[in-house]
């Protein structure tokens, strides 16, 4: 739940602080609440659509994607169109980036956990959620300087907001994501990235990618 995931190396948009911000100790709360909870990667099945443009191309693919611990991370496309270019170096780059990354191990060093970021309580936005500036320990392309957004009671991530702490290549600068989250059942899960980012020699770069689940934790979801 609280692990950022390589979905987010590659594209966002930009974020300005809630200026209603309130009440910092509910917020230290929530951030309380948001520790305790289980940062294990629950199975999953769900179908993603990602799209992406760049210029004058775009592009959009549909893939059902699966992940479980004795598997690990797998994808199959279902449908695509648009420019060849996009769906092959940027779309399947995203899938096959997650599985690798997922394969290695590396996903952990994307947690949002007090061994990556310091976390600064603001208070309560308009929404009533907690909003919580994260300040990456290290400069990393797998870790966001920017803010998460948390149900004040309960601690659950909502939203994540923020600037890549460090560009994943020379070729991609500036990268912002926002990604929003959801609880079903006993899980949080993403059900939405959107990301933009400059890419050099092509300029402006944009990513959205969402998420239709069918299955978490080998229970179907209606």
């Amino acid at each position: 739940m609280r692990r950022i995931g390589v979905g987010l190396l590659l594209i966002g948009a930009t974020y300005t602080p809630s200026a209603q911000a309130t009440l910092p100790n509910a917020a230290d709360h929530s951030i309380a609440q948001f520790l305790k909870q289980d940062d294990a990667q629950h199975p999953y099945r769900a179908l993603r659509r990602l799209e992406a443009v760049n210029g004058s191309r775009s592009g959009w693919l549909e893939a059902m994607t699966e992940y479980s611990p004795a598997t690990g991370f797998q994808y199959q496309i279902t449908g695509e169109g648009g420019s060849g270019y996009i769906r092959d170096k940027v779309l399947r780059g995203v899938l096959e980036g997650e599985r690798e990354a997922i394969a290695k191990g590396e996903v952990a060093r994307s947690s949002i956990d007090r061994a990556n970021y310091a976390f600064q309580a603001i208070g309560l936005d308009a929404e009533g959620l907690a909003n919580v500036l994260l300040s990456p320990r290290r400069k990393d392309r797998t870790l966001v300087d920017g803010t998460i957004f948390l149900t004040p009671t309960d601690g659950d991530l909502v939203r994540l907001k923020g600037r890549l702490a460090k560009s994943p290549s020379f070729w991609i600068k500036n990268v912002n994501i926002v990604r929003s989250y959801q609880r079903m059942g006993d899980a949080v899960v993403p059900v939405s990235l959107e990301s933009t980012a400059d890419v050099w020699l092509l300029g402006p770069a944009t990513l959205r990618m969402t998420y239709e689940y069918s299955e978490i934790d080998g229970r179907p979801i209606d």
